[in-house]
C-alpha cells in the first residue's frame, strides 16, 4: 500500500476501479458479447446453409436443365422419326399409287389395243368376201369365163389363205427352217378352221412345241407370209409384185 501511495496511486480507487472493470467485464461478456457471438455463429450457420442450399438449387437447376435438354432432344428425335416414317409412307403410298395407275394404264391401253385389233380383224373378215367377189369379177371379164360359186370360193379361200385343196402352199418352202416360233401373216384374219390347218402344219413341219401367232395385214394384198426364227418366206400378193418389178427394172 505504502509503495502505491508513494508512486501517487490511491490503493482504495485502484481497487474500486478494479471492481467495476471486473464488473463491467462480466457484464459485458454475459449480457453483450456472448449473445452477439452467437448470434455470429447462427448467422453463419445461417448463411452456410443458405449457401448450401444455393448449391443444391444449383445442381438441382443443372439437372433439370440436363433433363429438360435430354426430354427436348428425345422429343425431337421422336418427332424426327414420326416425320421420316410419315414421309417414307407417303412415299410409298404415292409409289403404289403410281404403280397402280400405270398398270391400269396399260391394262386400259393393253385392252383398247386388244379391241381395236379384233375390231380391225373383224371389219377385214367381213370385207374377205366382197373383195373376194370383186377380185373373181375382174377375173371373169379378163378371162372370159363364168365361174361357178365353188370354184370361186375355192379361189377366194386360196388367194386369202394360202391353202390349197386342203395343202398349205408354203409348207415345202419351210422345209430346212428351224425355231421355235412361227407368225404367219394374212392379207384379211384367217378363219378358225383355216388357222387349225396353219397350226397343225407346223407343228409337224418344225415340231410340236413350236409356238405360233396370225396376224393380218392388208398391205400384203393377198396370199400369205410366213416367219420362222430370223427367217420369212413370202407368197404374198405383195412380195410376187415387187419381184415382178424388180425384174422388169433390171429387164
Amino acid at each position: 500500500m505504502e509503495a502505491l501511495t508513494r508512486l501517487g496511486i490511491n490503493p482504495i480507487y485502484l481497487l474500486s476501479q478494479i471492481v467495476v472493470f471486473s464488473v463491467l467485464a462480466f457484464l459485458l461478456i454475459k449480457f453483450l458479447y456472448t449473445p452477439i457471438l452467437d448470434m455470429l455463429e447462427k448467422r453463419a450457420e445461417r448463411i452456410a446453409k443458405g449457401l448450401e442450399d444455393a448449391r443444391a438449387a444449383e445442381e438441382a437447376r443443372a439437372r433439370a436443365d440436363e433433363d429438360s435438354a435430354m426430354i427436348v432432344k428425345e422429343a425431337r428425335g421422336k418427332a424426327q422419326q414420326i416425320v421420316a416414317e410419315a414421309n417414307t409412307s407417303a412415299e410409298t403410298v404415292r409409289a403404289n399409287i403410281e404403280a397402280q395407275a400405270e398398270e391400269q394404264a396399260r391394262k386400259i391401253l393393253s385392252q383398247a389395243r386388244q379391241d381395236a385389233g379384233l375390231e380391225r380383224d373383224k371389219i377385214l373378215s367381213e370385207m374377205r368376201g366382197q373383195i373376194g367377189a370383186l377380185a373373181i369379177a375382174a377375173a371373169q371379164k379378163l378371162i372370159g369365163e363364168t365361174l361357178d360359186e365353188q370354184r370361186q370360193l375355192a379361189m377366194i379361200q386360196q388367194f386369202f389363205s394360202g391353202i390349197k385343196a386342203g395343202e398349205i402352199t408354203l409348207l415345202d418352202s419351210l422345209a430346212e427352217l428351224e425355231g421355235k416360233t412361227a407368225i404367219v401373216t394374212s392379207a384379211l384374219p384367217l378363219g378358225e378352221m383355216e388357222r387349225a390347218n396353219y397350226t397343225a402344219a407346223l407343228a409337224e413341219q418344225l415340231g410340236q412345241d413350236i409356238e405360233i401367232s396370225f396376224r393380218a395385214d392388208p398391205t400384203i394384198l393377198g396370199g400369205v407370209t410366213i416367219q420362222v426364227g430370223g427367217h420369212i418366206v413370202d407368197d404374198s400378193v405383195a412380195g410376187k409384185l415387187n419381184e415382178l418389178k424388180a425384174k422388169l427394172t433390171v429387164g
